[in-house]
């Protein structure tokens, strides 16, 4: 919560903002007073991409202002009402009712699950909202317990967040192929990059009555891999206790959306669950295909395999395992024939589920090289799908990569990047990291090893070692050092200080502090120009942490073009990075 007197500015003459009353990626809510009508509103201050040029920038805000506009026509009871939409100091606000009660979230955070019961009449709530929306040619996209208020009193259920929405017809928010949404409770579709509709908003509602009834997703895994593999491709395993209304979360969760449930539907059969107390029978002509083999529709008993949290043989039936075919090989369709001319082999189970899953990854913005590193590649076999019983935190997850505060994926306890590292209490040399197809690993005499990219060449330069690409248009640099005062932070803060002074036409420069490996780490970015004026204008990622009583430092640059590419391999360096051995000097 914010204090009073925070800010306290006027915007658009008319509205005094107060207080915070939250934070989150798409901008922040205000307290706020209507000063024309004197009632109390909030106001969501939605914050722009600030790395945008200027007619980029004013295309986004009128998408956004256009957006909320069309969700400011939806008039229902449990959709928040949005007052007015206005824009001060070219940004927009959205003007809101102000709901007195905590999110649906908070509520399970705070009293814990709620039965089945309780579960239908806010699913009842949602599904009315969710058609009103859709009626309009409005998807919501991020449908989740924390978009849902509560309101203290009467307990309305109220539908609020249209920040990522999307209109029909309307070029999005998210036209550059950015993900927004939550990826728990995202839809395998939207996952994948494919069209969607009105349907991957019923899947995230499905997803939020199991989170509602046992505590948490379905879907949730100790890392961002783990979560898209479980969406794509793991057995889905409703909770216990959504057994009495099985048929709706089974329909809802339903990985094709032309074979999931409709919202008239799982309202009908929740209402019927409500007034008889029944566990209700979805209508003929509405029964999801049911799958076949390994994931299928059969209840399943837990094993002595499975990993903890696996349900036990009571658990209501597991959902159809794989994704639809369709849908995978439409993931893959136009790749290109080797340039061999050799034909192309039909891809496995294995190559399709890869390209699922680095489709989906690609859309959050995680590297897709970091993702096939967890399954080696995916290319051969078609073994099956690891459990998608939640694993317990901390446990190990078969080199299950994790995204990083950076932005970059790095392994989770049993990965490369926490292997026998000094500080480790393995002891021997350091498990050599797993390589991602097109990449080598460099076994680097200064006593560490990391994969760097095909054809990239060594190059010691002072302190520093460099992989370069050819003709030097990306380049890998590592350092390892003694500490320096005041850890990581403080070093990348004197770097960025010194700037200016050390690189040519240094700008745009931001220092953040982050965590690798659970170690305290800061994040550098800046752009500068080239020392020649035909290298032209470059950017560079540049990490820093200590470990085991060491300063490390990994960094690429490249020109501001190619800043996509650059960010996958720096992504990938930083993932398989481990200290060796004690470095050999003069080397």
């Amino acid at each position: 919560m914010g204090t009073e007197g925070e800010n306290l500015r006027v915007i658009a003459g008319r509205y005094r903002l107060e207080s915070t009353l939250g934070r989150g990626g798409m901008g922040i809510v205000w307290r706020a007073t209507d000063q024309l009508l004197g009632r109390q509103v909030a106001v969501k201050e939605l914050v722009l991409d600030p790395s945008l040029s200027a007619e980029e920038s004013r295309r986004q805000r009128d998408r956004t202002l256009r957006e909320a506009r069309a969700v400011a026509q939806l008039s229902h009871p449990h959709i928040i009402v949005v007052h007015d939409v206005v824009e001060h100091d070219e940004r927009p606000y959205i003007v809101m009712e102000l709901v007195d009660g905590g999110s649906l979230a908070e509520r399970v955070n705070a009293g814990g699950p709620v039965d089945a019961r309780e579960a239908a009449r806010i699913g009842i709530a949602l599904l009315g909202a969710l058609r009103r929306a859709h009626d309009a040619g409005v998807l919501h996209r991020d449908l989740k317990p924390a978009n849902v208020l509560m309101e203290a009193g009467t307990d309305r259920v109220v539908l609020t967040d249209f920040g990522v929405a999307r209109v029909a017809g309307a070029t999005t928010l998210t036209e550059s192929g950015s993900f927004v949404g939550s990826p728990e409770y995202t839809a395998p579709e939207r996952m994948a990059g494919l069209r969607t509709g009105p349907k991957s908003d019923l899947w995230s509602l499905g997803a939020l009555l199991c989170a509602v009834v046992s505590g948490e997703s379905p879907f949730r895994r100790d890392s961002l891999g783990g979560i898209l593999h479980a969406v794509v491709v793991d057995e889905i395993r409703p909770p216990v206790q959504a057994g009495p209304i099985l048929p709706v979360v089974r329909g809802l969760l339903e990985r094709d959306p032309e074979r999931r449930l409709d919202a008239a539907e799982a309202e009908r059969l929740l209402r019927a669950y409500r007034e008889t107390g029944r566990t209700p029978q979805v209508s003929a002509g509405h029964t999801p295909a049911r799958g076949d083999g390994p994931g299928s529709s059969a209840s399943r008993a837990r094993e002595p395999g499975d990993p903890p949290g696996a349900q036990p043989q009571d658990t209501p039936e597991t959902l159809p395992n794989p994704a639809p075919f369709g849908l995978l090989r439409g993931l893959i369709h136009g790749l290109p024939a080797r340039e061999s001319g050799q034909p192309v082999r039909q891809p496995t189970r294995g190559a399709l589920v890869a390209a699922a899953l680095v489709a989906a990854m690609a859309g959050a913005g995680v590297s897709a090289a970091a993702l096939l590193m967890r399954d080696g590649g995916g290319d051969d076999g078609g073994g099956t799908p690891s459990s998608s019983a939640p694993r317990t935190p901390g446990s190990p997850s078969a080199g299950t990569s994790s995204p990083s505060p950076t932005g970059t994926a790095h392994s989770n306890t049993s990965g490369p990047s926490a292997a026998a590292t000094p500080g480790a209490s393995r002891s021997g040399a350091a498990t050599a990291p797993t390589v991602p197809s097109g990449y080598r690993l460099a076994n680097d005499p200064r006593g560490f090893a990391l994969a760097v990219p095909e054809g990239f060449t060594r190059r010691p330069q002072g302190e520093r070692v460099f992989y370069l690409s050819p003709g030097e248009t990306f380049r890998l640099g590592i350092r390892i050092a003694a500490p320096e005062k005041g850890g990581p932070l403080a070093v990348m803060r004197r770097a960025h200080a010194g700037g200016p002074s050390a690189q040519p036409g240094y700008r745009d420069g931001r220092v953040t502090s982050t965590r690798h490996d659970g170690r305290p780490a800061a994040l550098w970015e800046f752009t500068r120009d080239g020392f020649t004026a035909r290298e032209g204008p470059r950017h560079t990622y540049d990490l820093c942490w200590e470990q085991g009583g060491q300063l490390y430092d990994v960094s690429v640059s490249a020109p501001v073009g190619k800043v996509s590419e650059a960010k996958e391999y720096f992504d990938v360096a930083v993932d398989t990075f481990v200290w060796t051995r004690s470095p050999r000097k003069g080397r």
